[in-house]
């Protein structure tokens, strides 16, 4: 009876550890499998925080002509933007301007349209008397299609401007026509009130298409000298590889190009 009662006991035992063995493999596997899931949502996680990335970057440097629209802002063109920041349109005084742009050491004549674009006139004799753009790069040239060199951001890489931002847009060219030496305010794709400090130089012909609130404003214009300034910019190309492996057609100058001292009158 005795050996009957140890074996008794011993099965007992033995069940009680296999029921604990189990109880415990159960508990790592839930363990295991809220680590699999939390691995998985930080994964999720850490995705979504680069799509965001990516997704203001193409909001930064979508800022000009020529570029994809990664997504679309609801916007109109129907009125100014109410900002007290925003130099006043009066400052254009409806009337032309002349003067003159250094760039990379030349020094272009100037003329600006205060008739027909008085706002992004206005701002950018307001700009141009506080030095704001003196010394800034041109940190976008496009070499394919639309023959453009992009600038006046202070940051000097397509993400700043002057800390607000305004519309409407004016003075948009025929049959999107931009000719030599138009002087054009960039904007965010489908935003008609995102115009700020940047601006970009047609330095050949170029057709840009309008997006769903319009054109670029036209608001001046430069001398032929531009040639002389864009030869050696255009032979140095632009920074990088495209998606192809070939040599970017659209990004920053290879060749620095700074903007000195504008002079309006």
């Amino acid at each position: 009876m005795a050996d009957k009662g140890n074996q008794t006991k011993a099965q007992a035992q033995q069940r009680a550890r296999l029921k604990a063995y189990e109880a415990k493999q159960q508990l790592l596997g839930s363990k295991s499998s809220r680590r699999s899931k939390d691995n998985r949502l930080a994964l999720g996680v850490g995705v979504l925080a680069v799509l965001i990335a990516l997704g203001s970057q193409l909001s930064y440097f979508g800022f000009g002509p020529g570029q994809p629209t990664a997504s679309p802002t609801s916007s109109t063109n129907a009125s100014p933007t109410a900002n007290p920041l925003v130099p006043s349109a009066a400052i254009a005084e409806n009337r032309d301007w002349t003067g003159s742009m250094n760039v990379n050491g030349t020094s272009l004549d100037l003329t600006l349209d205060g008739k027909n674009a008085p706002q992004a006139t206005a701002n950018f004799i307001d700009l141009a008397r506080k030095g704001f753009f003196t010394g800034n790069s041109c940190h976008r040239l496009t070499t394919n299609g639309i023959y453009v060199l992009q600038c006046g951001d202070p940051k000097g890489d397509g993400t700043g401007g002057p800390g607000y931002s305004f519309g409407p847009i004016e003075n948009v060219p025929a049959a999107d026509l931009y000719v030599t030496g138009d002087l054009a305010m960039a904007r965010q794709s489908n935003n008609a009130q995102s115009m700020g400090s940047q601006f970009f130089i047609v330095y050949k012909d170029s057709n840009i298409p309008s997006d769903s609130v319009g054109g670029y404003t036209v608001f001046g214009h430069v001398s032929a000298k531009l040639s002389e300034v864009m030869k050696p910019v255009l032979a140095a190309g632009v920074s990088g590889l495209d998606q192809a492996g070939k040599p970017a057609t659209d990004g920053k100058p290879v060749l620095p190009v700074k903007i000195g001292a504008i002079t309006v009158k």
